[in-house]
């Protein structure tokens, strides 16, 4: 059974990547720090008998390694790494900046998705797809910012990019892809009810460029759509 593996899995966009998944019949391995509390997740495995919830703080290391322990016999054909925080705030900007916010912005938003990719390598050599995803955003794109602001979430979401593409030149010899996404501005908790995108269609739009991955796109930056992103 085709598996995947999902962070930040209890609302959004991680808990409707579970949905689309589980009504596809992939085995899916759902994430979050409080499992107990996700109760649209614990919904979903009573439904969907081919979710499985673990427990998973990705700023915590030592959470990681003890999960790529548990599923050491398991093969995982797509790792999601979807968790993220935004970080910013109206009184937290340049002047005032939290600077303990900012390091954990970036132990979240980009040193966990790297811990997570090192952590499940094994089991990803070991399936049939091989592929890291990682949920970017636009305003990672140094080239798109006009506006300024939201440094912590800007670099984080940059030094992300930068990280993954590393990792896809250094990967490609095991034939392990990387896809970096803009998922667009989806209606969620983060992206507010404003926002021009329903997670419904990022989801199936992201899924579509997965299930068409080729190793020649690997550390690509594109869209929810497969359009090309900037740097």
């Amino acid at each position: 059974m085709t598996t995947v593996l999902i962070t930040g899995a209890n609302r959004g966009l991680g808990l409707e990547f579970c949905k689309q998944y589980a009504e596809d019949g992939w085995r899916v391995i759902a994430c979050c720090r409080q499992p107990e509390q996700a109760s649209a997740l614990l919904e979903l495995a009573r439904q969907y008998p081919v979710v499985q919830i673990e427990g998973l703080d990705v700023a915590e290391f030592t959470q990681i390694d003890a999960l790529a322990r548990k599923l050491s016999d398991r093969s995982i054909d797509v790792l999601i790494n979807n968790a993220g925080v935004y970080g910013d705030t109206p009184a937290n900007r340049f002047g005032h900046l939290d600077y303990q916010a900012w390091s954990q912005t970036l132990r979240v938003n980009t040193l966990s998705p790297v811990k997570m990719a090192e952590a499940f390598l094994s089991q990803l050599k070991a399936s049939d797809t091989k592929l890291i995803v990682n949920i970017s955003s636009l305003m990672g794109s140094m080239t798109d910012n006009n506006s300024g602001g939201s440094i912590l979430y800007r670099s984080s979401k940059a030094a992300l990019n930068a990280a993954m593409k590393s990792l896809a030149l250094d990967l490609e010899p095991q034939s392990v892809g990387v896809l970096i996404f803009h998922p667009g501005w989806v209606k969620t908790d983060m992206g507010g009810p404003n926002a021009l995108v329903d997670a419904c269609d990022s989801i199936s739009g992201m899924r579509d460029v997965i299930a068409k991955f080729s190793l020649d796109q690997s550390g690509c930056f594109v869209k929810y759509d497969g359009s090309t992103m900037p740097w």
